[in-house]
C-alpha cells in the first residue's frame, strides 16, 4: 500500500531540494531518517519533516507498521517564482527569481500486508488517544484554576509604590533606577 505526503512552496530551490532527495530514494524510512540527519542541506530539516509526515500517516490512516516501509519516490517540482529585481549599471533593473520547490514523497510496504494493523485495532487506539488528550486537557484546566485563585490572592498582597512629585510637577517612581540618583541629565 503507498502512502503520500507533500509540501508546498517550500523556499529552497528545487535544484538544490534535489540533492537531498535523491539520497533517500529507495531506502529503508529509518536509513533515510538517519541519511538526513547526516547530511549537511538547508533542504534537509523539511525533508526530514515531511518524511516523518508520511510515515505518521501510513502509521495512523492505514495501520502499516514503521519498520516495513520505504522510500518508494520521491519528486521535487518547481513552485511558483517570486520576481525580484536588482539594479544594475545604466539605470536598468535585473530580474532576479526567487524559486521554490513542491515536495511529494511516496512510501510503500516491503512486504505487502506485514505488521499491519485492522481497522478495529486502529479504532481502539484512536479511542485511547482521545481519552488521554481529555485527561490531558482537564488536568491543565484543573491547574488554571487553581492558578487563578493564587494570583487573584497575590495581586491584593502586592505592595503599592510610592509616587513623590518632583519640584518640577512630574510624578518619579521612587525605586526605579538607583543610576538615576547619580547621573542626572541636568544639574539640581
Amino acid at each position: 500500500m503507498k502512502v503520500k505526503a507533500s509540501l508546498k512552496s517550500i523556499r529552497i530551490a528545487p535544484r538544490k531540494v534535489r540533492l537531498s532527495a535523491d539520497l533517500i530514494k529507495g531506502l529503508d524510512v529509518r536509513n533515510a531518517l538517519n541519511q538526513l540527519d547526516n547530511t549537511v542541506k538547508g533542504s534537509n530539516a523539511d525533508l526530514k519533516k515531511l518524511l516523518e509526515s508520511a510515515i505518521a500517516n501510513g502509521e495512523n490512516n492505514s495501520g502499516i507498521d514503521r519498520n516495513n516501509m520505504y522510500v518508494f519516490d520521491v519528486t521535487v517540482g518547481a513552485g511558483p517564482s517570486l520576481k525580484r529585481w536588482m539594479p544594475k549599471a545604466f539605470g536598468r533593473a535585473g530580474r532576479i527569481l526567487k524559486r521554490t520547490s513542491k515536495i511529494e514523497i511516496v512510501l510503500e510496504e516491503r512486504e505487502e500486508g506485514k505488521n499491519r494493523k485492522s481497522k478495529e485495532q486502529m479504532e481502539k487506539e484512536k479511542k485511547e488517544r482521545q481519552k488521554e488528550r481529555e485527561k490531558i486537557e482537564k488536568e491543565r484546566q484543573k491547574e488554571r484554576e487553581e492558578q487563578d485563585g493564587k494570583e487573584g490572592v497575590e495581586t491584593t498582597t502586592e505592595k503599592v509604590e510610592d509616587k513623590r512629585e518632583d519640584i518640577t510637577g512630574r510624578k518619579e517612581n521612587k525605586t526605579k533606577n538607583w543610576t538615576n540618583r547619580i547621573f542626572r541629565r541636568k544639574s539640581m
